[in-house]
């Protein structure tokens, strides 16, 4: 379901070329759960930048779901990803100016939704991460897991077959780390592809399977099993 075929970036920094990710050769299946771990500056947020269309490689291909995302045109990639694609990120993205529910109505408002249909929606979905009685504050008003919460929450409103996440559990405490973990595989076991940046043996180690990287080389293209089961 997700493949990279040859992938490269290269930046220019300060006069010199950097390289980020070097001639990758990766294949994730559909409803894996797989974690990217590697020392800082490995190139692991790189390499799920571009596989959520979000930054184009230097060479190489991207496949997602039989679509090559940079064969497509801004526009066309950017359907593709608010339909098929969801983020979570450590730094969460929420508007601070907007309430719970109306961070989480945001995709439904820019799928077209009409307003009831998105208060319902965000409700139900804020009710399943647990926030029920949270609608109506603000992020600033919401501690760092219940921010995150949200986050996932809001990633949910399009029903995405792939979630990225990038060092979901970052910011979190451990009960709140493990919290937001034992959600991520609740979704794998509806059948969604998960795929996770962490420096977090705990979280690493609940995933099916790893993906190492290191200096920008991605050392086994399939991702290899997990040492500790899944679930």
């Amino acid at each position: 379901m997700l493949r990279m075929e040859g992938v490269s970036k290269s930046y220019n920094h300060r006069a010199s070329a950097v390289t980020a990710l070097r001639d990758a050769n990766v294949q994730m299946d559909r409803g894996d759960y797989v974690s990217i771990v590697g020392p800082s500056g490995s190139g692991k947020s790189t390499l799920l930048l571009m596989l959520g269309g979000m930054l184009s490689p230097t060479g190489g291909r991207v496949i997602v779901d039989g679509a090559s995302l940079y064969d497509m045109t801004p526009n066309q990639r950017a359907a593709f990803r608010k339909k098929n694609i969801g983020f979570v990120f450590q730094t969460f993205n929420l508007v601070p100016y907007l309430t719970a529910v109306e961070n989480v109505q945001i995709p439904l408002f820019l799928a077209g939704k009409d307003e009831a249909t998105q208060r319902d929606q965000a409700n139900r979905l804020l009710e399943r991460v647990g926030l029920s009685d949270r609608l109506d504050h603000k992020p600033s008003e919401l501690s760092v897991g219940q921010q995150q919460r949200v986050a996932l929450a809001r990633v949910l409103a399009n029903d995405p077959a792939v979630i990225l996440a990038d060092e979901p559990t970052g910011n979190l405490d451990p009960e709140t780390s493990k919290q937001v973990i034992d959600f991520l595989d609740e979704l794998n076991k509806e059948g969604r592809t998960i795929v996770m940046v962490t420096h977090d043996p705990r979280a690493a180690e609940r995933a099916k399977s790893t993906l190492r990287l290191v200096e920008g080389t991605v050392l086994n293209g399939k991702a290899e099993p997990s040492l500790i089961a899944h679930g």
